[in-house]
């Protein structure tokens, strides 16, 4: 590790992150560690282009990788086979009726079995940002099972995508497409996909320069959007698992 980060207290203010552009460059982003997973400091983070990464016995660890991997919502790459799976498997999605279900799958050991940043710690985190509104899951099921599905954090007209998962072929990825078409209706401009991984390139996710990331958020985070859950209009079950 090369050059030095900020120490943050539980103490400091929410938004006391330095600036991304001092961010490492090995590894990668790393900007700063320490602080606490609290709504205000965990939105403060998002607004910047910063999320928080760790894994378990270490601290609170934030990043803002340069470059950055990006999805807009009109570019995403819809296969004929995703087409047909989406059409003829019987898929139904929902949005935010089983967050806690979402996320606790993002980090079950048993689907990703080389372990997992999503400590409970995390997870209690984004549940109250769900909570408030903020963090919000799409939902893929089958035969009333969930079988897939995504969560993230919006801000203003930014949607910062944070895990997916899959027990049934393309039920991820159909996930995506429903969030893609929900944010499209919304207004949305962009998802924060904040890693390249060779899946979502395969979607249509780009890199962009992190300088050119930072401007779009100051372009679209401070929309005064409510926060407010995204359940289907006449989901009962909508607050079910809240």
């Amino acid at each position: 590790m090369r050059g030095s980060i900020v120490w943050l207290s539980e103490h400091d203010s929410p938004d006391a992150f330095p600036p991304v552009d001092r961010a490492l460059v090995e590894p990668d982003g790393l900007l700063a560690a320490g602080g606490d997973l609290s709504p205000t400091r965990l939105l403060a983070a998002y607004r910047r282009g910063i999320f928080p990464w760790y894994s378990r016995g270490q601290p609170i660890l934030w990043w803002c990788p340069d470059p950055r991997a990006i999805l807009l919502p009109n570019e995403l790459k819809v296969s004929r086979s995703l087409l047909k799976s989406s059409r003829n498997r019987g898929f139904v999605t929902r949005m935010d009726t089983a967050f806690r279900d979402v996320i606790r799958a993002c980090g079950s050991s048993e689907l990703r079995p080389g372990g997992t940043w999503l400590s409970p710690e995390m997870r209690a985190a984004y549940i109250k940002l769900h909570k408030l509104g903020f963090a919000h899951s799409v939902e893929t099921w089958l035969d009333g099972r969930l079988v897939g599905g995504l969560y993230g954090v919006a801000v203003g007209r930014i949607f910062f995508g944070e895990s997916m998962f899959s027990t049934e072929r393309d039920a991820s990825k159909v996930a995506l497409k429903r969030l893609c078409e929900e944010l499209t209706d919304r207004g949305f401009h962009m998802i924060d996909c904040q890693m390249q991984t060779p899946h979502l390139m395969s979607l249509g996710a780009r890199m962009i320069p992190r300088a050119e990331f930072t401007q779009v958020l100051e372009q679209h985070v401070h929309w005064d959007l409510e926060p407010k859950l995204w359940a289907d209009p006449g989901n009962e079950s909508a607050l079910a698992n809240v």
